[in-house]
């Protein structure tokens, strides 16, 4: 599976990705400048997308955005609308995780840090219909 991770902390996607692509056989592709997410996933080289809630500095179309902002853009563009999206981020409390989720229009919520990959890889295989 080829995965878009979309995270502003470029060190912590490097580990990430390695950790995925090691322990799940995913192909992991690191990404935070929204161009590059939406011509990735419109040119159908993703098939799941691992998004970070804070993009500092993220803008799209002259606007800041956040990855909340980009998941819910992409979800609501047909070419893209298909693709699961995985928010994961440290900051939401379990209360903003529901309305993080209903107003990003995500598939899924993962907090970080990861700490038990297995079950990480457990929950995207179970949202791709992979497992």
């Amino acid at each position: 599976m080829n995965v878009l991770l979309v995270d502003d902390d470029q060190v912590l996607a490097k580990g990430t990705a390695k950790l995925i692509q090691r322990l799940g056989g995913h192909q992991v592709y690191i990404a935070d400048d929204p161009v590059e997410i939406f011509y990735r996933c419109q040119i159908g080289a993703v098939d799941l997308i691992l998004m970070d809630v804070n993009l500092p500095g993220a803008q799209w179309k002259g606007q800041a955005v956040s990855g909340a902002d980009l998941a819910r853009l992409l979800k609501n563009h047909s070419p893209t609308a298909h693709i699961p999206i995985i928010l994961v981020t440290a900051y939401a409390m379990l209360t903003e995780q529901e309305a993080l989720l209903v107003t990003s229009q995500a598939d899924g919520f993962y907090t970080k840090p990861i700490t038990d990959y297995d079950a990480f890889l457990n929950a995207i295989a179970q949202l791709c219909g992979t497992n």
